[in-house]
């Protein structure tokens, strides 16, 4: 049996116990280690599953998965993924292969920052189609999100925005070249996924388009959710800029048009407070 078993967000324990007990019978158990990342590292999960995990970074899970599924239909295998398991499209891809193979599989539900979200009080049947924020480069700036945040925007619905992650990237270089030389991690913050959009927003308006999401829309910004030092601040998206959530991993929500007026008491509890602020601007 092939298992993709859900880690929840926070640490070592929010593994489900129908989790545990399947990660302490199986064969191998491998931890997916680029799409999400937990506040406390492979070491701490060992100990506490009681068994040493293999890590699977992008190459092994889209280029190398016949070591994941190897004697998956004699033996169980454990596939690990903070959050939930179909938090990540690669992860259905996984089901499809063993699907193909022959290999049955089980998946192990857990709670995904798609759910939890909703812990800064805004409505979840009120959100829309979330979407990905990526780092810019000199020569990549994409901006064909942001038209799916205006849809959600207008139509008062809110917008999770799923910041980058950088994980054993290679840079143009030393791809080209063929070296097997990485860069060190990189997690996008709330303040920078606001200083893109803003840039965005300029972008467009000196373009002739109007936008529903300006400045001054009010904005959510929220890191380590399901942690113990979990933070949330709401403000607008030009205060975004100066918020200091601090570590990894961070996620921002762009509020829809009309928001409930329980919503709105929700979110003044988290007014950001001159202490998270950078440089207290």
């Amino acid at each position: 049996m092939l298992y993709l078993i859900g880690l929840g967000l926070g640490d070592a324990k929010d593994i489900t116990v129908k989790g545990l007990e399947v990660v302490r019978r199986c064969s191998r158990v491998y931890l997916e280690s680029y799409t999400s990342v937990l506040t406390v590292g492979k070491e701490a999960l060992e100990e506490f599953y009681g068994r040493k995990l293999i890590l699977a970074d992008r190459e092994k899970v889209e280029e190398e998965v016949d070591h994941i599924f190897k004697d998956a239909d004699v033996t169980d295998v454990a596939f690990l993924v903070v959050g939930d398991p179909f938090g990540a499209t690669t992860h259905s891809d996984l089901i499809l292969r063993a699907r193909q193979l022959g290999i049955p599989y089980q998946v192990i539900h857990n709670a995904s920052i798609l759910s939890a979200v909703g812990c800064c009080g805004l409505q979840l049947y009120k959100f829309g189609e979330t979407v990905s924020i990526v780092f810019w480069t000199d020569t990549w700036r994409p901006e064909s999100f942001f038209d799916k945040v205006k849809k959600n925007t207008q139509n008062g619905m809110h917008t999770l925005c799923l910041l980058d992650i950088k994980v054993k990237e290679q840079s143009e270089e030393n791809l080209i070249r063929g070296k097997k030389i990485y860069e060190p991690p990189r997690y996008m913050t709330v303040n920078q996924a606001a200083q893109q959009l803003l840039e965005i927003i300029q972008n467009q308006r000196a373009r002739g388009s109007k936008s529903a999401v300006t400045e001054d829309t009010l904005c959510v910004g929220l890191a380590r959710v399901g942690a113990e030092d979990q933070k949330i601040a709401a403000g607008t998206l030009q205060q975004m800029c100066t918020v200091d959530l601090g570590k990894p991993l961070h996620s921002l929500v762009i509020t829809g048009n009309n928001l409930h007026p329980l919503e709105m008491e929700m979110l003044s509890l988290f007014s950001i407070p001159e202490s998270q602020r950078i440089n207290g601007l």
